[in-house]
């Protein structure tokens, strides 16, 4: 499962609880695009109350990961042509913009744990623990944003985050190369990284860019 700070808090909801349960299962494509989720089902598998899931079902459809269909009900997104270079697009406007402003105003600290992160998914892209890749990954976000000392950029980062994930496990399985794609990723965290620690913001925004626009021509290729 993919674990997170806030999925393994005690302290979390049911509510987060049902969203993390059915987030990871869509992200890993386990819940294909298409599927329909009934309530009656997930409370069955799950034991969570009609109430949390909704609200859970909520959330997943703000970020865009559900659709609600009037007599169909709530189904799992699609991945098309369309909605896909609409999330490169976006991501690449947000996390390239992050990294450039992580470059101009990023603490030594920050700056320091960046570089610390991407060299733990560089070696963690050698090896077979998708779990602990995907929960690095995230932590690598989370401080870019929080480098980035946007508060709008630094909200809006982990809510666009599983729609790419999605994308990265679709284009892992559909390829068969989870290694090479882990590779490619921690090659522009430690690119991204570098040249934030350098206060590079042209060579920052460009190392995420490229990466964004290379998994934009996988995806092309694919579907």
């Amino acid at each position: 499962m993919i674990s997170t700070a806030t999925k393994d808090s005690p302290a979390r909801s049911q509510a987060e609880r049902a969203y993390w349960l059915l987030a990871e299962r869509i992200i890993r494509l386990e819940l294909p695009p298409g599927a329909v989720l009934l309530d009656r089902d997930i409370m069955a598998e799950t034991g969570i109350g009609r109430t949390p899931i909704r609200e859970a079902m909520q959330r997943l459809a703000t970020e865009g990961l559900t659709v609600h269909y009037p007599h169909r009900g709530v189904v799992v997104s699609e991945i098309s042509a369309s909605s896909t270079r609409s999330i490169y697009e976006f991501r690449a406007l947000i996390d390239g913009e992050a990294a450039r402003l992580a470059s101009l105003r990023r603490s030594d600290e920050e700056s320091a744990k960046l570089t610390e992160i991407a060299r733990e998914l560089e070696k963690l892209a050698g090896g077979q623990d998708v779990d602990k890749y995907v929960s690095v990954d995230r932590s690598f976000y989370d401080a870019l944003g929080a480098a980035s000392k946007n508060q709008y950029i630094q909200e809006t980062i982990p809510r666009i985050f599983n729609l790419h994930l999605r994308l990265w496990f679709y284009i892992s399985q559909t390829r068969g190369d989870w290694s090479a794609l882990a590779k490619a990723h921690s090659d522009m965290a430690i690119e991204a990284a570098d040249a934030i620690r350098c206060k590079d913001s042209d060579r920052a925004n460009l190392a995420v860019r490229s990466y964004i626009a290379q998994r934009q021509k996988d995806m092309r290729n694919l579907i």
